[in-house]
Protein backbone atom coordinates (compact mmCIF):
# COMPACT_ATOMS: atom_id res chain seq x y z
CA UNK A 1 0.00 0.00 0.00
CA UNK A 2 1.78 3.40 -0.80
CA UNK A 3 1.69 6.33 0.85
CA UNK A 4 -0.83 8.53 -0.93
CA UNK A 5 -3.38 5.38 -0.28
CA UNK A 6 -2.54 5.30 3.56
CA UNK A 7 -3.21 8.63 3.39
CA UNK A 8 -6.15 8.69 1.90
CA UNK A 9 -7.67 6.07 3.89
CA UNK A 10 -6.88 7.86 7.48
CA UNK A 11 -8.48 11.20 6.10
CA UNK A 12 -11.65 8.37 5.63
CA UNK A 13 -11.25 7.39 8.86
CA UNK A 14 -10.87 10.69 10.39
CA UNK A 15 -14.09 11.92 8.63
CA UNK A 16 -16.40 8.77 9.93
CA UNK A 17 -15.53 10.52 13.28
CA UNK A 18 -17.30 14.06 12.93
CA UNK A 19 -20.48 11.90 14.03
CA UNK A 20 -19.52 11.31 17.58
CA UNK A 21 -17.50 14.85 17.86
CA UNK A 22 -18.69 15.29 21.06
CA UNK A 23 -17.53 11.85 22.45
CA UNK A 24 -14.05 12.23 21.09
CA UNK A 25 -13.88 16.29 22.80
CA UNK A 26 -15.13 14.58 25.86
CA UNK A 27 -12.36 11.74 26.31
CA UNK A 28 -9.71 14.68 24.77
CA UNK A 29 -11.20 16.91 27.98
CA UNK A 30 -10.87 14.27 30.24
CA UNK A 31 -7.34 13.46 29.31
CA UNK A 32 -6.36 16.79 30.35
CA UNK A 33 -8.18 16.96 33.68
CA UNK A 34 -5.65 13.85 33.85
CA UNK A 35 -2.71 15.51 32.94
CA UNK A 36 -3.36 18.36 35.19
CA UNK A 37 -3.96 15.89 38.38
CA UNK A 38 -0.84 13.93 37.15
CA UNK A 39 1.15 16.87 37.57
CA UNK A 40 -0.59 18.05 41.18
CA UNK A 41 0.15 15.33 41.95
CA UNK A 42 3.80 15.14 41.48
CA UNK A 43 4.05 18.83 42.89
CA UNK A 44 2.43 17.09 46.06
CA UNK A 45 4.82 14.35 46.18
CA UNK A 46 7.86 16.05 45.68
CA UNK A 47 6.69 19.12 47.95
CA UNK A 48 5.66 16.20 50.96
CA UNK A 49 9.39 14.50 50.49
CA UNK A 50 11.41 18.26 50.33
CA UNK A 51 9.16 19.34 53.21
CA UNK A 52 9.93 15.63 55.32
CA UNK A 53 14.04 15.11 53.84
CA UNK A 54 15.35 18.69 53.96
CA UNK A 55 13.32 21.01 55.98
CA UNK A 56 12.82 17.85 58.99
CA UNK A 57 9.21 19.06 59.33
CA UNK A 58 6.69 16.55 61.32
CA UNK A 59 4.61 13.94 59.51
CA UNK A 60 1.66 15.08 61.51
CA UNK A 61 2.35 18.67 60.43
CA UNK A 62 1.70 17.53 56.49
CA UNK A 63 -1.80 15.75 57.15
CA UNK A 64 -3.13 18.03 54.87
CA UNK A 65 -0.91 17.95 52.02
CA UNK A 66 -0.99 14.08 52.45
CA UNK A 67 -5.02 14.22 52.22
CA UNK A 68 -5.10 15.82 49.22
CA UNK A 69 -2.38 13.36 47.70
CA UNK A 70 -4.78 10.99 48.25
CA UNK A 71 -7.61 13.18 46.93
CA UNK A 72 -5.32 13.37 43.51
CA UNK A 73 -5.37 10.18 43.62
CA UNK A 74 -8.74 9.34 43.54
CA UNK A 75 -9.85 11.79 41.35
CA UNK A 76 -7.03 10.68 38.77
CA UNK A 77 -8.39 6.98 38.97
CA UNK A 78 -11.87 7.73 38.55
CA UNK A 79 -10.89 10.30 35.55
CA UNK A 80 -9.18 7.81 33.87
CA UNK A 81 -11.78 5.26 34.45
CA UNK A 82 -14.51 8.07 32.70
CA UNK A 83 -12.29 8.68 29.92
CA UNK A 84 -12.12 4.97 29.02
CA UNK A 85 -16.45 4.85 29.03
CA UNK A 86 -16.48 7.80 26.83
CA UNK A 87 -13.92 6.59 24.63
CA UNK A 88 -15.86 3.43 24.52
CA UNK A 89 -18.85 5.18 23.75
CA UNK A 90 -17.73 7.35 20.62
CA UNK A 91 -16.16 3.90 18.94
CA UNK A 92 -19.33 2.45 19.53
CA UNK A 93 -21.37 4.98 18.12
CA UNK A 94 -18.31 5.74 14.92
CA UNK A 95 -18.83 1.60 14.26
CA UNK A 96 -22.59 1.45 14.11
CA UNK A 97 -22.50 3.94 11.56
CA UNK A 98 -19.58 2.86 9.64
CA UNK A 99 -21.74 -0.95 9.73
CA UNK A 100 -24.69 0.65 8.76
CA UNK A 101 -23.05 2.67 6.08
CA UNK A 102 -21.64 -1.23 4.76
CA UNK A 103 -24.98 -2.81 5.41
CA UNK A 104 -26.98 0.23 3.39
CA UNK A 105 -24.63 -0.35 0.40
CA UNK A 106 -25.15 -4.46 0.67
CA UNK A 107 -28.73 -3.38 0.45
CA UNK A 108 -28.39 -1.45 -2.59
CA UNK A 109 -26.11 -3.70 -4.49
CA UNK A 110 -28.89 -6.49 -3.98
CA UNK A 111 -28.64 -9.92 -3.76
CA UNK A 112 -27.82 -10.67 -7.12
CA UNK A 113 -24.36 -8.35 -6.65
CA UNK A 114 -23.78 -10.23 -2.98
CA UNK A 115 -24.03 -13.51 -4.34
CA UNK A 116 -20.50 -13.00 -6.45
CA UNK A 117 -18.89 -13.33 -3.49
CA UNK A 118 -18.65 -15.80 -0.34
CA UNK A 119 -20.93 -15.23 2.81
CA UNK A 120 -17.79 -15.75 5.01
CA UNK A 121 -16.18 -12.79 3.47
CA UNK A 122 -19.28 -10.52 3.58
CA UNK A 123 -19.15 -11.68 7.40
CA UNK A 124 -15.54 -10.87 7.99
CA UNK A 125 -16.21 -7.13 6.32
CA UNK A 126 -19.11 -6.43 8.37
CA UNK A 127 -17.93 -7.79 12.03
CA UNK A 128 -14.12 -8.25 11.87
CA UNK A 129 -12.98 -5.47 9.89
CA UNK A 130 -15.22 -2.67 11.01
CA UNK A 131 -14.20 -3.76 15.10
CA UNK A 132 -11.10 -3.46 14.48
CA UNK A 133 -11.61 0.03 13.78
CA UNK A 134 -12.75 0.10 17.86
CA UNK A 135 -9.52 1.05 19.15
CA UNK A 136 -8.69 3.98 16.24
CA UNK A 137 -11.62 5.82 17.44
CA UNK A 138 -11.61 5.18 21.12
CA UNK A 139 -8.03 5.66 22.17
CA UNK A 140 -5.80 6.95 19.11
CA UNK A 141 -7.69 9.62 18.00
CA UNK A 142 -7.77 11.33 21.08
CA UNK A 143 -4.59 10.12 22.06
CA UNK A 144 -3.28 12.60 19.39
CA UNK A 145 -4.62 15.19 21.12
CA UNK A 146 -3.07 14.61 24.60
CA UNK A 147 0.44 13.58 22.80
CA UNK A 148 0.64 16.84 22.38
CA UNK A 149 -1.14 19.11 25.06
CA UNK A 150 -0.37 16.96 28.43
CA UNK A 151 3.98 17.21 27.58
CA UNK A 152 3.36 20.48 27.21
CA UNK A 153 1.87 20.94 30.25
CA UNK A 154 4.59 18.63 31.85
CA UNK A 155 7.61 21.01 30.75
CA UNK A 156 5.45 24.05 31.28
CA UNK A 157 4.98 23.12 35.47
CA UNK A 158 9.20 21.76 35.09
CA UNK A 159 10.26 24.87 33.61
CA UNK A 160 9.65 27.60 36.72
CA UNK A 161 12.26 24.79 38.69
CA UNK A 162 14.62 23.95 36.29
CA UNK A 163 14.97 25.21 32.92
CA UNK A 164 17.67 22.23 32.56
CA UNK A 165 15.73 19.18 32.71
CA UNK A 166 12.39 20.74 30.89
CA UNK A 167 14.80 21.35 27.95
CA UNK A 168 16.32 17.61 27.92
CA UNK A 169 12.77 16.50 27.87
CA UNK A 170 11.92 18.72 24.79
CA UNK A 171 14.72 17.83 22.72
CA UNK A 172 14.25 14.08 23.15
CA UNK A 173 10.24 14.11 22.85
CA UNK A 174 10.62 13.71 18.94
CA UNK A 175 13.11 10.49 19.19
CA UNK A 176 9.19 8.79 20.00
CA UNK A 177 7.02 9.84 16.97
CA UNK A 178 10.36 9.74 14.58
CA UNK A 179 10.88 6.06 15.20
CA UNK A 180 7.85 5.16 15.78
CA UNK A 181 6.84 6.24 12.45
CA UNK A 182 10.07 4.57 10.96
CA UNK A 183 8.78 1.35 12.46
CA UNK A 184 5.09 1.49 11.96
CA UNK A 185 5.63 2.47 7.83
CA UNK A 186 4.47 -1.10 6.85
CA UNK A 187 2.35 -2.15 9.47
CA UNK A 188 -0.92 -0.40 7.83
CA UNK A 189 0.23 -2.76 4.75
CA UNK A 190 0.80 -6.20 6.97
CA UNK A 191 -2.85 -5.58 8.44
CA UNK A 192 -4.01 -4.81 5.06
CA UNK A 193 -2.56 -8.17 3.91
CA UNK A 194 -3.77 -9.87 6.96
CA UNK A 195 -7.23 -8.89 6.60
CA UNK A 196 -7.40 -10.46 2.89
CA UNK A 197 -5.88 -13.43 4.37
CA UNK A 198 -8.75 -13.57 7.12
CA UNK A 199 -11.76 -12.93 4.10
CA UNK A 200 -10.09 -15.54 1.79
CA UNK A 201 -10.33 -18.17 4.63
CA UNK A 202 -13.56 -17.29 5.86
CA UNK A 203 -15.32 -17.32 2.35
CA UNK A 204 -13.36 -21.06 1.63
CA UNK A 205 -14.18 -22.41 5.16
CA UNK A 206 -17.52 -21.35 5.13
CA UNK A 207 -18.24 -22.59 1.37
CA UNK A 208 -16.66 -26.00 1.75
CA UNK A 209 -18.40 -26.65 5.06
CA UNK A 210 -22.00 -25.79 3.25
CA UNK A 211 -21.31 -27.63 0.53
CA UNK A 212 -19.21 -30.68 2.73
CA UNK A 213 -22.06 -33.88 1.21
CA UNK A 214 -21.19 -32.94 -2.13
CA UNK A 215 -17.26 -33.21 -1.78
CA UNK A 216 -17.32 -36.42 0.75
CA UNK A 217 -19.54 -37.90 -2.34
CA UNK A 218 -16.81 -36.93 -5.47
CA UNK A 219 -13.99 -37.89 -2.67
CA UNK A 220 -12.52 -34.61 -2.58
CA UNK A 221 -12.18 -34.45 1.58
CA UNK A 222 -8.68 -34.72 1.77
CA UNK A 223 -7.69 -32.28 -0.91
CA UNK A 224 -9.74 -29.32 0.28
CA UNK A 225 -8.45 -30.45 3.80
CA UNK A 226 -5.33 -29.53 2.54
CA UNK A 227 -6.37 -26.46 0.98
CA UNK A 228 -8.10 -24.84 3.87
CA UNK A 229 -4.62 -25.96 6.09
CA UNK A 230 -2.59 -23.64 3.70
CA UNK A 231 -4.78 -20.72 3.42
CA UNK A 232 -4.88 -20.87 7.91
CA UNK A 233 -1.22 -21.84 7.29
CA UNK A 234 -0.98 -17.91 4.99
CA UNK A 235 -3.15 -16.36 7.62
CA UNK A 236 -0.73 -17.83 10.37
CA UNK A 237 2.20 -16.02 8.94
CA UNK A 238 0.56 -12.70 8.01
CA UNK A 239 -0.31 -12.53 11.68
CA UNK A 240 2.96 -13.16 12.97
CA UNK A 241 4.10 -10.50 10.77
CA UNK A 242 1.61 -7.89 12.11
CA UNK A 243 2.86 -8.89 15.93
CA UNK A 244 6.80 -8.60 14.87
CA UNK A 245 5.95 -5.32 13.52
CA UNK A 246 3.85 -4.36 16.79
CA UNK A 247 6.84 -5.62 19.38
CA UNK A 248 9.33 -3.91 17.37
CA UNK A 249 7.36 -0.82 17.68
CA UNK A 250 7.12 -1.63 21.44
CA UNK A 251 10.72 -1.84 22.11
CA UNK A 252 11.95 1.10 20.24
CA UNK A 253 9.44 3.14 21.87
CA UNK A 254 10.84 1.43 25.47
CA UNK A 255 13.94 2.02 24.35
CA UNK A 256 13.78 6.21 23.83
CA UNK A 257 11.82 6.73 26.44
CA UNK A 258 14.59 5.16 29.09
CA UNK A 259 16.87 6.96 27.32
CA UNK A 260 15.72 9.90 27.90
CA UNK A 261 14.48 9.42 31.60
CA UNK A 262 18.11 8.40 31.94
CA UNK A 263 19.60 11.54 31.06
CA UNK A 264 17.58 13.56 33.14
CA UNK A 265 18.39 11.40 36.15
CA UNK A 266 22.31 11.68 35.12
CA UNK A 267 21.60 15.74 34.79
CA UNK A 268 20.43 15.66 38.30
CA UNK A 269 22.87 13.18 39.58
CA UNK A 270 25.88 15.61 38.12
CA UNK A 271 23.99 18.48 39.78
CA UNK A 272 23.98 17.17 43.51
CA UNK A 273 27.86 15.87 43.34
CA UNK A 274 28.53 19.53 42.18
CA UNK A 275 29.66 18.70 39.06
CA UNK A 276 26.81 20.48 36.83
CA UNK A 277 25.60 24.15 38.11
CA UNK A 278 23.30 25.54 35.08
CA UNK A 279 19.57 24.69 34.78
CA UNK A 280 18.26 26.55 38.18
CA UNK A 281 17.35 29.95 38.55
CA UNK A 282 20.19 31.01 41.32
CA UNK A 283 19.20 29.42 44.36
CA UNK A 284 20.86 25.81 42.72
CA UNK A 285 19.57 22.46 42.08
CA UNK A 286 17.15 21.83 44.72
CA UNK A 287 15.90 18.32 46.19
CA UNK A 288 11.82 19.54 45.41
CA UNK A 289 13.09 20.65 41.52
CA UNK A 290 14.91 17.35 41.17
CA UNK A 291 11.92 15.20 42.34
CA UNK A 292 9.05 16.93 40.50
CA UNK A 293 11.34 16.77 37.19
CA UNK A 294 12.06 12.87 38.19
CA UNK A 295 8.54 11.96 39.10
CA UNK A 296 7.27 13.81 36.01
CA UNK A 297 9.82 12.41 33.36
CA UNK A 298 7.92 9.39 32.42
CA UNK A 299 4.25 10.92 33.01
CA UNK A 300 6.28 13.54 30.18
CA UNK A 301 6.79 10.16 28.19
CA UNK A 302 3.55 8.05 28.58
CA UNK A 303 1.64 10.43 26.24
CA UNK A 304 3.89 9.50 23.40
CA UNK A 305 4.37 5.91 24.69
CA UNK A 306 0.56 5.10 24.27
CA UNK A 307 0.38 6.72 21.22
CA UNK A 308 2.88 4.57 19.68
CA UNK A 309 1.49 1.67 21.15
CA UNK A 310 -2.00 2.81 19.47
CA UNK A 311 -0.47 3.89 15.91
CA UNK A 312 -0.37 -0.09 15.39
CA UNK A 313 -4.36 0.44 15.70
CA UNK A 314 -4.12 3.21 13.34
CA UNK A 315 -2.78 1.02 11.37
CA UNK A 316 -4.94 -2.21 12.25
CA UNK A 317 -7.94 0.29 11.19
CA UNK A 318 -6.10 1.60 8.12
CA UNK A 319 -5.69 -2.10 6.98
CA UNK A 320 -9.47 -2.65 7.44
CA UNK A 321 -10.70 0.41 6.04
CA UNK A 322 -8.68 -0.41 2.66
CA UNK A 323 -11.15 -2.95 1.85
CA UNK A 324 -14.33 -1.16 3.21
CA UNK A 325 -13.73 1.42 1.66
CA UNK A 326 -13.04 0.11 -1.59
CA UNK A 327 -16.09 -1.63 -1.49
CA UNK A 328 -18.39 1.98 -0.34
CA UNK A 329 -16.72 3.32 -3.45
CA UNK A 330 -17.44 0.63 -6.24
CA UNK A 331 -19.87 2.28 -8.58
CA UNK A 332 -22.69 0.55 -8.99
CA UNK A 333 -25.53 1.03 -11.52
CA UNK A 334 -28.72 0.70 -9.38
CA UNK A 335 -32.11 -0.12 -10.92
CA UNK A 336 -34.18 3.45 -11.14
CA UNK A 337 -36.43 4.73 -8.63
CA UNK A 338 -39.55 5.97 -9.93
CA UNK A 339 -42.36 7.82 -8.31
CA UNK A 340 -45.29 5.99 -9.80
CA UNK A 341 -47.54 3.55 -7.44
CA UNK A 342 -48.83 0.61 -8.52
CA UNK A 343 -52.05 -0.37 -7.22
CA UNK A 344 -52.98 -3.69 -5.82
CA UNK A 345 -55.12 -5.11 -8.75
CA UNK A 346 -54.28 -8.66 -9.18
CA UNK A 347 -52.71 -10.74 -11.85
CA UNK A 348 -49.99 -8.31 -13.67
CA UNK A 349 -49.09 -8.07 -17.37
CA UNK A 350 -45.85 -7.83 -18.30
CA UNK A 351 -44.27 -6.85 -21.79
CA UNK A 352 -40.94 -6.70 -22.52
CA UNK A 353 -39.18 -5.09 -25.17
CA UNK A 354 -35.16 -5.54 -26.33
CA UNK A 355 -34.43 -5.53 -22.37
CA UNK A 356 -30.73 -5.94 -22.12
CA UNK A 357 -30.19 -6.96 -18.36
CA UNK A 358 -27.10 -5.27 -16.66
CA UNK A 359 -24.95 -6.12 -13.48
CA UNK A 360 -24.29 -3.77 -10.85
CA UNK A 361 -20.91 -2.87 -12.48
CA UNK A 362 -22.91 -2.25 -15.71
CA UNK A 363 -21.82 -5.71 -17.62
CA UNK A 364 -24.36 -7.08 -20.18
CA UNK A 365 -25.76 -10.22 -18.49
CA UNK A 366 -28.45 -10.97 -20.78
CA UNK A 367 -30.32 -9.63 -23.57
CA UNK A 368 -31.95 -8.55 -26.11
CA UNK A 369 -35.17 -10.02 -24.55
CA UNK A 370 -38.46 -9.51 -26.43
CA UNK A 371 -41.43 -10.98 -24.60
CA UNK A 372 -45.30 -10.66 -23.08
CA UNK A 373 -47.00 -12.38 -20.15
CA UNK A 374 -50.71 -11.63 -19.71
CA UNK A 375 -52.69 -11.10 -16.58
CA UNK A 376 -52.99 -14.79 -15.20
CA UNK A 377 -51.04 -16.34 -17.62
CA UNK A 378 -47.83 -19.15 -16.19
CA UNK A 379 -44.71 -19.64 -18.17
CA UNK A 380 -41.67 -21.79 -17.76
CA UNK A 381 -38.09 -20.59 -17.94
CA UNK A 382 -35.96 -23.51 -19.07
CA UNK A 383 -32.55 -23.42 -19.95
CA UNK A 384 -28.62 -24.82 -19.51
CA UNK A 385 -27.15 -23.12 -16.50
CA UNK A 386 -25.51 -19.58 -17.25
CA UNK A 387 -28.13 -18.38 -19.65
CA UNK A 388 -29.19 -16.03 -18.04
CA UNK A 389 -32.08 -17.16 -16.01
CA UNK A 390 -31.29 -15.95 -12.59
CA UNK A 391 -30.75 -12.85 -14.41
CA UNK A 392 -34.06 -12.66 -15.45
CA UNK A 393 -36.09 -13.02 -12.08
CA UNK A 394 -33.23 -10.72 -10.24
CA UNK A 395 -34.28 -7.90 -12.99
CA UNK A 396 -37.98 -8.34 -12.48
CA UNK A 397 -37.75 -8.24 -8.47
CA UNK A 398 -35.89 -4.80 -9.13
CA UNK A 399 -32.55 -5.53 -8.20
CA UNK A 400 -30.80 -5.17 -11.54
CA UNK A 401 -31.21 -2.51 -13.57
CA UNK A 402 -31.60 -2.85 -17.29
CA UNK A 403 -31.96 -0.93 -20.88
CA UNK A 404 -34.92 -1.21 -23.16
CA UNK A 405 -38.80 -1.02 -22.02
CA UNK A 406 -40.37 -3.21 -19.09
CA UNK A 407 -43.77 -2.58 -18.85
CA UNK A 408 -45.81 -3.79 -16.48
CA UNK A 409 -49.43 -3.04 -16.55
CA UNK A 410 -48.59 -0.60 -19.65
CA UNK A 411 -46.24 1.24 -16.76
CA UNK A 412 -42.41 1.25 -17.30
CA UNK A 413 -41.21 -0.97 -14.17
CA UNK A 414 -38.18 1.90 -13.97
CA UNK A 415 -41.15 4.52 -13.12
CA UNK A 416 -42.91 1.97 -10.46
CA UNK A 417 -41.73 2.51 -6.65
CA UNK A 418 -39.73 -0.11 -5.43
CA UNK A 419 -42.02 -0.93 -2.30
CA UNK A 420 -45.12 -0.87 -4.50
CA UNK A 421 -43.70 -3.21 -6.75
CA UNK A 422 -42.42 -5.54 -4.60
CA UNK A 423 -45.66 -5.97 -2.75
CA UNK A 424 -47.02 -7.52 -5.74
CA UNK A 425 -44.17 -9.87 -5.85
CA UNK A 426 -44.08 -13.36 -4.19
CA UNK A 427 -41.16 -15.36 -4.30
CA UNK A 428 -39.59 -19.07 -3.78
CA UNK A 429 -36.14 -20.09 -4.31
CA UNK A 430 -34.30 -23.43 -4.18
CA UNK A 431 -32.58 -22.61 -1.03
CA UNK A 432 -35.45 -21.83 1.48
CA UNK A 433 -34.28 -19.53 4.13
CA UNK A 434 -36.83 -19.81 7.69
CA UNK A 435 -34.62 -16.91 9.86
CA UNK A 436 -38.06 -17.26 12.68
CA UNK A 437 -38.41 -19.94 15.47
CA UNK A 438 -41.47 -21.82 14.51
CA UNK A 439 -43.09 -23.00 11.49
CA UNK A 440 -46.46 -20.39 12.09
CA UNK A 441 -43.39 -17.26 12.33
CA UNK A 442 -42.04 -18.26 9.18
CA UNK A 443 -45.10 -18.64 7.42
CA UNK A 444 -46.60 -15.43 9.06
CA UNK A 445 -43.72 -13.39 7.73
CA UNK A 446 -45.06 -12.55 4.53
CA UNK A 447 -48.21 -11.82 6.22
CA UNK A 448 -48.59 -10.78 9.51
CA UNK A 449 -51.94 -9.94 10.06
CA UNK A 450 -53.42 -13.20 8.28
CA UNK A 451 -55.91 -15.13 9.98
CA UNK A 452 -55.50 -18.60 11.41
CA UNK A 453 -58.02 -19.77 8.74
CA UNK A 454 -55.58 -18.23 5.88
CA UNK A 455 -52.78 -19.64 7.71
CA UNK A 456 -54.16 -23.46 7.69
CA UNK A 457 -55.65 -22.61 4.09
CA UNK A 458 -51.40 -22.27 3.09
CA UNK A 459 -50.55 -24.88 5.03
CA UNK A 460 -52.82 -27.03 3.42
CA UNK A 461 -52.20 -26.27 -0.03
CA UNK A 462 -48.56 -26.61 0.46
CA UNK A 463 -48.73 -30.35 1.79
CA UNK A 464 -46.73 -28.90 5.11
CA UNK A 465 -49.84 -30.72 7.20
CA UNK A 466 -48.62 -33.70 5.77
CA UNK A 467 -45.61 -34.08 8.53
CA UNK A 468 -46.82 -31.55 11.08
CA UNK A 469 -47.74 -34.70 12.96
CA UNK A 470 -44.23 -35.25 13.18
CA UNK A 471 -43.41 -32.66 14.81
CA UNK A 472 -44.35 -32.52 19.29
CA UNK A 473 -45.54 -29.61 18.62
CA UNK A 474 -46.95 -29.15 15.29
CA UNK A 475 -46.58 -25.36 13.62
CA UNK A 476 -45.35 -24.12 17.04
CA UNK A 477 -42.04 -26.83 17.29
CA UNK A 478 -39.10 -24.61 17.79
CA UNK A 479 -37.21 -25.07 14.56
CA UNK A 480 -33.49 -24.80 15.55
CA UNK A 481 -30.59 -22.84 13.77
CA UNK A 482 -31.48 -22.58 10.22
CA UNK A 483 -34.36 -24.70 10.43
CA UNK A 484 -32.62 -28.13 11.29
CA UNK A 485 -35.67 -29.86 12.73
CA UNK A 486 -36.73 -29.96 8.95
CA UNK A 487 -35.42 -31.42 5.86
CA UNK A 488 -34.21 -29.49 2.83
CA UNK A 489 -37.86 -30.80 0.99
CA UNK A 490 -40.09 -29.77 4.46
CA UNK A 491 -38.33 -26.58 4.96
CA UNK A 492 -38.87 -26.07 0.93
CA UNK A 493 -43.07 -26.44 1.32
CA UNK A 494 -43.02 -24.02 4.56
CA UNK A 495 -41.55 -21.15 1.90
CA UNK A 496 -44.00 -22.05 -0.47
CA UNK A 497 -47.39 -21.90 2.26
CA UNK A 498 -45.20 -18.44 2.68
CA UNK A 499 -45.13 -17.82 -0.39
CA UNK A 500 -48.98 -18.71 -0.60
CA UNK A 501 -50.33 -16.65 2.42
CA UNK A 502 -49.50 -13.33 0.78
CA UNK A 503 -51.87 -12.71 -2.29
CA UNK A 504 -49.51 -11.16 -5.02
CA UNK A 505 -49.86 -10.06 -8.41
CA UNK A 506 -46.41 -11.91 -9.78
CA UNK A 507 -45.11 -15.13 -8.51
CA UNK A 508 -41.51 -16.20 -9.28
CA UNK A 509 -40.43 -19.43 -8.54
CA UNK A 510 -36.29 -20.23 -8.90
CA UNK A 511 -35.76 -23.58 -9.16
CA UNK A 512 -38.24 -24.76 -6.61
CA UNK A 513 -37.81 -28.55 -6.82
CA UNK A 514 -34.43 -28.69 -6.68
CA UNK A 515 -32.17 -31.14 -4.61
CA UNK A 516 -35.25 -32.39 -3.26
CA UNK A 517 -36.21 -36.06 -3.14
CA UNK A 518 -38.80 -37.46 -5.07
CA UNK A 519 -41.84 -37.21 -2.78
CA UNK A 520 -40.92 -33.98 -1.46
CA UNK A 521 -40.44 -32.63 -5.51
CA UNK A 522 -43.66 -34.05 -5.93
CA UNK A 523 -45.11 -32.27 -3.22
CA UNK A 524 -43.98 -28.99 -4.22
CA UNK A 525 -44.61 -28.96 -7.71
CA UNK A 526 -48.34 -30.26 -6.53
CA UNK A 527 -48.19 -27.19 -4.76
CA UNK A 528 -47.17 -24.78 -7.10
CA UNK A 529 -49.12 -25.92 -9.93
CA UNK A 530 -52.14 -24.98 -7.67
CA UNK A 531 -50.77 -21.73 -6.72
CA UNK A 532 -49.82 -20.97 -9.98
CA UNK A 533 -53.59 -20.23 -11.42
CA UNK A 534 -54.36 -17.16 -8.92
CA UNK A 535 -51.43 -14.85 -10.40
CA UNK A 536 -49.30 -14.12 -12.84
CA UNK A 537 -46.52 -16.91 -12.29
CA UNK A 538 -43.24 -17.29 -14.04
CA UNK A 539 -41.00 -20.66 -12.76
CA UNK A 540 -37.55 -21.61 -13.41
CA UNK A 541 -36.75 -25.01 -13.63
CA UNK A 542 -34.75 -27.89 -15.02
CA UNK A 543 -37.49 -30.26 -13.89
CA UNK A 544 -39.21 -30.77 -17.25
CA UNK A 545 -41.59 -33.30 -15.91
CA UNK A 546 -44.69 -31.23 -14.80
CA UNK A 547 -44.71 -28.73 -16.95
CA UNK A 548 -47.37 -30.04 -19.80
CA UNK A 549 -50.35 -27.68 -18.17
CA UNK A 550 -48.45 -24.60 -18.36
CA UNK A 551 -49.36 -22.00 -20.80
CA UNK A 552 -46.13 -21.39 -21.96
CA UNK A 553 -42.05 -22.60 -22.21
CA UNK A 554 -39.15 -19.83 -22.87
CA UNK A 555 -36.14 -21.76 -23.76
CA UNK A 556 -32.66 -19.49 -23.22
CA UNK A 557 -29.47 -19.81 -24.53
CA UNK A 558 -26.65 -17.36 -23.98
CA UNK A 559 -28.80 -14.25 -22.53
CA UNK A 560 -31.77 -14.60 -25.29
CA UNK A 561 -35.03 -16.71 -25.48
CA UNK A 562 -34.50 -18.45 -28.65
CA UNK A 563 -37.69 -20.47 -28.44
CA UNK A 564 -41.53 -20.15 -27.01
CA UNK A 565 -44.70 -22.39 -27.03
CA UNK A 566 -46.23 -24.63 -25.10
CA UNK A 567 -45.59 -27.80 -24.21
CA UNK A 568 -46.75 -30.08 -26.92
CA UNK A 569 -45.48 -27.36 -29.51
CA UNK A 570 -42.04 -27.24 -28.65
CA UNK A 571 -42.04 -31.22 -27.98
CA UNK A 572 -42.85 -31.82 -31.23
CA UNK A 573 -40.56 -28.58 -33.25
CA UNK A 574 -37.48 -30.87 -32.60
CA UNK A 575 -35.92 -27.97 -31.27
CA UNK A 576 -34.05 -26.30 -28.42
CA UNK A 577 -36.70 -28.08 -26.48
CA UNK A 578 -37.01 -31.20 -27.57
CA UNK A 579 -33.15 -31.66 -27.19
CA UNK A 580 -33.40 -30.36 -23.40
CA UNK A 581 -36.18 -32.91 -22.74
CA UNK A 582 -34.39 -35.82 -24.86
CA UNK A 583 -31.45 -35.16 -22.79
CA UNK A 584 -33.71 -35.41 -19.24
CA UNK A 585 -35.03 -38.66 -20.23
CA UNK A 586 -31.43 -39.84 -20.91
CA UNK A 587 -30.42 -38.78 -17.67
CA UNK A 588 -33.74 -40.65 -15.97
Amino acid sequence: MNKTRQQELTRWLKQQSVISRRWLNLSRLTGVISGVLIVAQAWLLAYLLNSMIMQAIPREALLLPFALLVIVFILRAWVVWVREKIGFRAGQHIRAHIRRLVLDRLQQAGPAWIQGKPAGSWATLILEQVEDMHDFYARYLPQMALAASVPLLIVLAIFPSNWAAALILLATAPLIPLFMAMVGMGAADANRRNFQALARLSGNFLDRLRGMETLRLFNRGAAETEQIRRASQDFRQRTMEVLRLAFLSSGVLEFFTSLSIALVAVYFGFSYLGELNFGHYGAGVTLASGFLALILAPEFFQPLRDLGTFYHAKAQATGAADSLKTFLDTPLQHPERGTVELPATGAVALEAKNVVILSAEGKRLAGPLTFSLSAGQRAVLVGQSGAGKSSLLNLLSGFLPYEGSVLVNGTELRELTPESWRRQLSWVGQNPQLPAATIRENVLLSNPQASNAALDAALEKAWVKEFLPLLPEGVDTPLGDQASRLSVGQAQRVAVARALLSPCGLLLLDEPAASLDAHSERRVMQALDAASTQQTTLMVTHQLDYLTAWDTIWVMRDGQIIEQGDFATLAAAQGPFAALLAHRQEEI
